[in-house]
């Protein structure tokens, strides 16, 4: 797997929901913050205001996308002096897929798509948390087509469901966040180009040691052969990825390993010793204590606290 495909796949649990809202002015919807989740609002319809817990309001149109990678609140309204209400829908509490729902009085109308995907915050990747607060990624002709594709084909599924709406659903809703996050990591804003994962990611040389790693995360990788894989001299590569990525690259790879692991621990019957080979450690003991050292717990044991439907 590539590297944001390998970051939202560790991350996510659960299933996502998803809403199709049609809105009759006025109206104003208060958004309260969900820790542990991100997500996503789409105007399908008609205009709308965002209001954010802090700065200006922020115009909306159709086909504006906003991501909240953090859980972070927020409100949407017709018009931002309109007096906020309780949400009507938690995409993460809900217990159907995805619903349809209006609200407000008899006003012109706007439609927005919501989403909202659970993250387990313990497997949080240095790449999620240097994104902002919010991503608002404006309708502009011809930009992002594989992300406006996916919001139509996901607004029609929600707004007429058919014989497999439920896989369909699901599937668009992965790919709607993989969508989301491309496109902000292809044309981040300025001030994010300077540092970070963003900088990583579009570094040529930095992006194949980082594939390279992900790809084959069991390899016996040392900085020499991933300074080589980067097509850069040792020194110069050691030192270009702990500053853009803010760890040393082994201690990237020790910490990227264990964290497959816990996935397989919680997600697969693995023998311990199956895992550890999988993720590029040669004895069991070397894994079991590497493995405590990130997580305060051995992997055993960490396995029984963390099957579904176990006490955790």
């Amino acid at each position: 797997m590539d590297l944001l495909s390998d970051v939202v796949a560790v991350m996510r649990s659960g299933r996502p929901r998803s809403a199709r809202v049609a809105w009759h002015a006025p109206w104003g919807q208060h958004f309260p913050a969900v820790p542990g989740s991100a997500g996503f609002q789409v105007i399908l319809q008609g205009p709308c205001w965002l209001v954010p817990p802090s700065g200006d309001p922020v115009a909306l149109g159709v086909g504006d996308v906003v991501f909240f990678p953090h859980g972070h609140g927020y409100a949407l309204a017709d018009n931002p002096s309109t007096p906020l209400a309780g949400p009507v829908c938690d995409p993460l509490e809900d217990a159907e897929l995805f619903v349809s729902d209006f609200a407000g009085q008899d006003g012109p109308v706007t439609v927005t798509l919501c989403g909202g995907y659970q993250l387990d915050p313990r497997h949080t990747h240095p790449l999620l948390r240097d994104l902002p607060e919010l991503i608002h990624l404006p309708a502009r002709l011809g930009h992002h087509p594989e992300l406006r594709a996916a919001v139509d084909l996901l607004g029609n599924e929600i707004g007429d469901p058919r014989l497999g709406a439920d896989t369909v659903v699901l599937a668009l809703l992965d790919m709607l966040l993989l969508y989301i996050l491309r496109a902000w990591f292809e044309n981040p804003p300025a001030p994010a180009k300077a540092t970070g994962w963003a900088t990583a990611l579009a570094d040529p040389a930095l992006s194949a040691a980082l594939h390279a790693m992900h790809r084959d995360p069991a390899r016996p990788w040392t900085v020499q052969s991933l300074a080589a894989e980067a097509g850069l001299s040792r020194a110069t590569f050691a030192h270009r990825f702990t500053t853009l990525a803010g760890r040393p690259p082994l201690t990237y790879l020790t910490w990227w390993r264990l964290t497959l692991a816990a996935g397989l621990l919680r997600q697969s019957d693995a023998l311990l010793g199956q895992v550890a080979t999988r993720i590029g450690y040669t004895s069991e003991f070397a894994f079991a204590n590497a493995f405590k050292r990130q997580y305060g717990i051995a992997p055993g044991k960490y396995r029984r606290q963390n099957t579904a439907g176990a006490p955790t």
